[in-house]
């Protein structure tokens, strides 16, 4: 039997740039974006900080996206945070991300966005908003919700589920369609919004009451929150690098392209917001965007906005979903994972395991609070992003040939120093307010360096 009948099947080299690309953007714009502007419009009083503090938020993406692009293209392989920690910091803390990343990296980001469908399909459907579950079983944090949200919610996970098993190539032309159709609805929503919306410009200069009784600095910081958790999904395309067409040159593209589309996309929604909308009357909204346009264009438009919505959210869970599994891949061709996790399918070149173990992990995760999951990511990813960055000055300082990259380097160390400050201060806001859903968090941390060194590590 010939070595070429007998090598086992591997991942395929794919994706170029526009699906790369569409992969970041469709990880990027999610559900944020259309439900934190309330909360900051009460927090902060003033539109013009609102404004200030999502332009803050995309340089701070930005700073991150850079940071992952000189590792990407140093390790153009699947993976992510998984083949940067290992490198950098030794096993363990390799297998921890990697363990983090299947629950609330990209399981829990799932549950989330599949909620969120269900949540607008809720504007034509009662029913499926999660505050009309038929069965909630305890309270607060340690709640379980189910209802036919979540059933829908499930319905969707299962199907990009099941999708995703036959091929990237299949998906990716999916992801572009869905992810063009999100672009579409933003981008036709400003530009309509402005051009023939009832809005005004005055809007921009009345305040608001503040509901906050922290000072604005302090407060301005913690809104970053909101927006940081808006831009996650910027290091997307690092994650299935191995099935990028020439990593080292379309990953630092796709990652500052898609961060840059987004970030634009980002302020021209709030823009449209608060031109629409008196920030007086935003506050405390989670459905900014309908009320936005219930204001622009009347309630039937409104109506039409929500499906369109759930129709953009679609394509953050077949991004995410996709995604994932290629984190779990590369940890178990490693023997740092799962052994399952690395079958490739003989046909299909996907990692069958990983995707659908990943698929009924969110289907789970569904049945949890929606603030409650969005907590527990936002704790567990700012920690290995974090890290992931500060992993960039081991390597620079440590390995031999290192590439630099050229926008790294301005003013260096200040874009990667500056990403670490604002995690660590968003680490400790979420310890101080959220201390159940934080504790959450760190628990899976902790539960994951447990299995490394009583399982894994003593089989590897």
């Amino acid at each position: 039997m010939s070595s070429t009948q007998t090598r086992a099947p591997e991942l395929l080299r794919q994706l170029g740039f526009f699906s790369s690309t569409a992969l970041v953007i469709s990880n990027m714009v999610g559900t944020a974006i259309f439900t934190t502007t309330g909360f900051m419009a009460g927090d902060l009083g003033r539109p013009g900080l609102i404004m200030a503090c999502w332009a803050v938020g995309a340089l701070f993406a930005v700073a991150g996206a850079l940071s992952y692009s000189e590792l990407g293209i140093n390790f153009p392989s699947s993976g992510g945070e998984y083949v940067y920690l290992t490198h950098a910091y030794g096993p363990e803390w390799g297998f921890m991300t990697g363990w983090v990343s299947f629950f609330a990296g990209f399981s829990a980001p799932i549950a989330t966005a599949a909620l969120a469908f269900a949540d607008y399909l809720g504007y034509f459907f009662p029913s499926l908003k999660q505050s009309n579950a038929s069965l909630v079983l305890g309270s607060g944090a340690l709640s379980l919700r189910l209802g036919a949200g979540q059933l829908v919610a499930s319905s969707l996970i299962a199907a990009f589920t099941i999708l995703n098993c036959f091929g990237v190539g299949r998906v990716a032309k999916v992801q572009n369609v869905l992810t063009s159709t999100k672009l579409l609805v933003v981008a036709g929503f400003v530009i309509v919004g402005f051009a023939a919306g009832t809005g005004s410009w005055s809007h921009f200069s009345e305040p608001a009451v503040r509901t906050s009784t922290v000072g604005l600095p302090a407060q301005f910081v913690v809104s970053l929150l909101y927006v940081m958790f808006g831009y996650s999904g910027w290091n997307a395309a690092t994650y299935v690098a191995e099935e990028v067409r020439r990593p080292e040159r379309t990953l630092p593209l796709a990652l500052a392209t898609g961060t840059a589309v987004v970030a634009a996309l980002y302020l021209a929604l709030n823009m449209i917001f608060i031109y629409s909308t008196p920030i007086e009357n935003m506050k405390g909204v989670i459905a900014v965007g309908s009320l936005a346009a219930s204001n622009l264009f009347g309630s039937n438009v409104a109506s039409i906005f929500a499906a369109l919505m759930a129709l953009s959210i679609i394509s953050t869970v077949n991004a995410e979903v996709t995604i994932g599994p290629r984190v779990y891949y590369a940890m178990a061709k490693n023997r740092a994972f799962f052994g399952a996790a690395a079958a490739v399918h003989p046909r299909w070149h996907t990692p069958v395991v990983a995707i659908l173990s990943q698929g009924l992990c969110a289907m789970l995760m569904t049945l949890t609070p929606f603030p409650d999951l969005l907590l527990y990511i936002g704790m567990s990813l700012t920690l290995f992003t974090a890290l992931s960055v500060g992993s960039v000055f081991v390597f620079r300082s440590k390995r031999a040939g290192w590439q630099r990259l050229r926008a790294l380097d301005f003013a260096w160390p200040l874009i990667p120093a500056a990403y670490i400050a604002v995690g660590v201060v968003m680490m400790l806001y979420g310890v101080f307010t959220r201390p159940v859903a934080s504790l959450t968090a760190f628990a899976t941390v902790g539960a994951g360096a447990l299995v490394y060194h009583f399982g894994l590590k003593a089989q590897r």
